[in-house]
């Protein structure tokens, strides 16, 4: 068999083994192509040419990128609104949950102080849980709206749909229009009094993302817009504030937003220098365990203290002590040298406000149990 011949042979043979698109050959087939004419062409091809042109054909093939596994459920809606919903981080619900438990605690406290029968927690806890959807999503679109150029950036946030080059400004702002509209629909079942504590929160979900370009504290400006529903929940219920309770249960959620999301800032810290984006993570530095070990015990002390002046019982003060449990179980473990342990940290400081909630529902319930007999 002359070299032309042997060379197209191999060449058909490592094609139909390797790329398996290429249809199988069987023996006859391969009998039949051996005695076969062999092109002019394939002659000038040596052996070894023949096997390096048919390896690079198959790795240079792209895969069909419509086969590659959905890696979130986004990925399985419309190509057109994946954008928005990615902008809005509903496939991360951990954010919805860090606004929707202080809603949930001043609610349900407020519902135990006023013996309130159970249709009125679970009305407000289904309003402030849609509220705090589409509001937490509108807060997202805000600060990438202000972070488009910062986030290209930095690795983690780069892929997000502004920065990305996704959808434009433009685009954005009309999303966050129709996001601001739907939460003031929300808003507004609630009393006047409510309507004009919420609505008052949006100065300080505004101005938040420039907080990360002149201060290390925008992680305290973050707590005081997502601890707002600390107030709101309260006055949702009982027509106003009763400052007493909620002052304290107010700055112990933002204590304990200073712990959860310097535990998330320590993620970017390095792209953050490079950037010129400041965080408690770069100021805490070397020391951020003691320093959040402090803030815990304070937002874990002033939690305490609100459900004393509550009156609650010891069904809360349990839920309060799983939760310190679980913030000293989060920062013994985190490494604030890992990005995915950081990420486990921020998830893990989320189960102590679901503790916190559990407590004075269980206090609640307990209550109106013992009020029906």
């Amino acid at each position: 068999m002359n070299l032309g011949r042997r060379t197209f042979l191999v060449s058909i043979l490592y094609s139909s083994h390797y790329n398996p698109a290429a249809p199988a050959i069987n023996r006859r087939s391969f009998h039949l192509l051996r005695h076969h004419a062999v092109p002019q062409t394939s002659r000038r091809l040596t052996l070894r040419q023949c096997l390096l042109k048919s390896t690079s054909r198959h790795l240079s093939t792209p895969p069909d990128a419509s086969s590659a596994p959905p890696t979130t459920w986004v990925d399985r809606m419309p190509k057109a609104v994946q954008p928005y919903l990615y902008l809005t981080r509903i496939d991360k619900p951990i954010g919805t949950l860090l606004l929707f438990y202080p809603c949930a605690w001043s609610i349900t406290m407020a519902s135990y102080a006023l013996e309130a029968p159970i249709s009125t927690p679970l009305t407000y806890i289904s309003l402030f849980g849609l509220g705090a959807l589409i509001m937490r999503g509108a807060g997202c679109t805000i600060n990438d709206m202000w972070d488009r150029n910062l986030d290209k950036g930095v690795e983690r946030t780069k892929t997000r749909p502004l920065a990305a080059g996704a959808i434009t400004p433009t685009q954005a702002f009309a999303f966050l229009g129709l996001q601001l509209t739907a939460g003031l629909g929300v808003l507004t079942q609630l009393n006047w009094y409510s309507i004009l504590l919420g609505a008052s929160s949006l100065s300080v979900v505004t101005i938040y993302p420039f907080m990360k370009r002149v201060t290390y504290w925008p992680q305290a400006v973050l707590g005081l817009a997502f601890n707002w529903g600390a107030l709101l929940g309260w006055s949702a219920v009982a027509g106003a504030v009763n400052w007493s309770v909620c002052l304290p249960l107010y700055a112990g959620g933002i204590a304990w937003t200073l712990v959860y999301d310097s535990v998330y800032a320590h993620q970017d810290k390095r792209d953050d220098v490079n950037m010129g984006i400041r965080s408690t993570a770069l100021l805490f530095g070397e020391h951020t365990r003691p320093i959040l070990s402090a803030l815990s015990a304070s937002s874990i002390s002033l939690i305490t203290y609100a459900g004393y002046l509550n009156g609650h019982g010891m069904l809360f003060y349990g839920g309060v002590g799983l939760a310190a449990a679980q913030l000293a179980r989060v920062l013994w473990r985190t490494d604030f040298e890992s990005r995915p342990s950081c990420w486990n940290g921020f998830l893990g400081c989320g189960w102590s406000g679901f503790w916190v909630w559990m407590g004075s529902l269980a206090d609640y319930l307990m209550m109106i149990t013992s009020v029906s007999q």
